[in-house]
């Protein structure tokens, strides 16, 4: 088992989203989805969303139900543009690469923007310097969850029965460098337990690894655990942030367990090439707010794990700072380096 997961560890790809496995349906609600070759003509006044994952997955499913409402607020055509690969590096360069008229924006969350700049030394792009924040659309929470065939129903057994095999245990995580590897990393110091993240291509995998029992834990977004955590197949038993998940009420923060430093959560924003008029900035803002305002999306939002709230341009270059700062610490601490 501990060969395989070692094999896994080195072909795993950098990249990190809300699990495929948990929106492939949703991505279908959102609409259809078309390829982004298909837009290479898209007749003028079309506004684009770039999206740095594949069609399906969850930044995906996003971006289509945002921009279906979108094109009437702002009355325009708006589509979705799909740049996957390297954790959305490629969509962040082809933002900063795109003329700063009001016509393009790309839809993020945390990764591309905040993680990726602290964890990869030539990104091709630098946040602060090439991107405006546009508007913010909400937040979601990581958790650790444990495979129902693991045999421990808390966080507190999950720590009692790793000591109980030598301190040693090994952690899911979506990706290489990522949130959830470093959460393990700052897990592992904190308990004084040699806890080893295994980066995986996506959450699919690895909960597929998870409920067959290859592997007892895992990190990832909430919406990637909910369904088997009500069946009882895994067990979510750790939240982030300052207060607990309304969708599982019953499974407490960190900060309750005594682990400090899990508080800022993860964020979803619309981010411009620097240099766009406050006019075009303005304009995709309110929409924006128009459109979270609707019952409907807020409704198909919330099953898709997102806590909706309409963040100002402002607010969510604000919520970007305290965010990379809190995470730098928690990087620096793991000891890895900028690769």
């Amino acid at each position: 088992m501990i060969d395989s997961l070692k094999r896994r560890t080195w072909r795993a790809l950098t990249g990190w989203g809300l699990a495929a496995s948990a929106f492939s349906v949703l991505g279908l609600m959102a609409g259809a989805v078309v390829p982004s070759q298909a837009f290479a003509q898209a007749p003028a006044g079309t506004a684009r969303i770039l999206v740095g994952f594949p069609a399906g997955g969850g930044t995906d499913a996003i971006a289509r139900l945002l921009a279906e409402r979108l094109k009437d607020e702002m009355g325009q055509p708006v589509i979705v543009e799909n740049k996957p690969g390297a954790g959305g590096q490629l969509a962040a360069q082809a933002l900063k690469a795109a003329a700063p008229d009001g016509m393009t924006v790309m839809l993020s969350h945390d990764h591309t923007v905040s993680i990726i700049p602290l964890t990869i030394r030539n990104p091709g792009f630098d946040s602060a310097k090439d991107f405006v924040s546009v508007a913010g659309l909400g937040t979601f929470v990581n958790a650790l969850a444990l495979s129902g065939r693991a045999g421990v129903g808390s966080f507190n057994d999950y720590l009692a029965s790793v000591r109980a095999a030598g301190g040693k245990g090994s952690v899911g995580v979506p990706a290489p460098a990522s949130l959830p590897e470093f959460s393990v990393k700052a897990l592992a110091e904190r308990f004084k337990l040699d806890l080893v993240p295994v980066p995986y291509r996506g959450s699919a995998p690895m909960i597929g690894d998870m409920l067959g029992g290859q592997i007892a834990a895992g990190t990832g977004s909430i919406p990637d655990f909910i369904e088997h955590h009500k069946t009882g197949r895994l067990k979510v038993v750790a939240v982030m942030g300052s207060q607990r998940d309304k969708t599982m009420p019953e499974v407490p923060t960190f900060a309750e367990l005594g682990v400090k430093g899990f508080e800022e959560v993860p964020y979803y924003g619309l981010f411009a090439p620097t240099g766009t008029p406050r006019a075009a900035l303005d304009k995709w803002s309110q929409a924006l707010a128009k459109v979270l305002a609707r019952p409907d999306i807020q409704e198909r939002l919330t099953a898709m794990g997102i806590t909706v709230g309409h963040m100002s341009g402002e607010q969510l270059a604000q919520r970007e700072r305290t965010y990379a700062q809190a995470w730098a610490q928690v990087i620096k601490a793991s000891g890895f380096v900028p690769q």
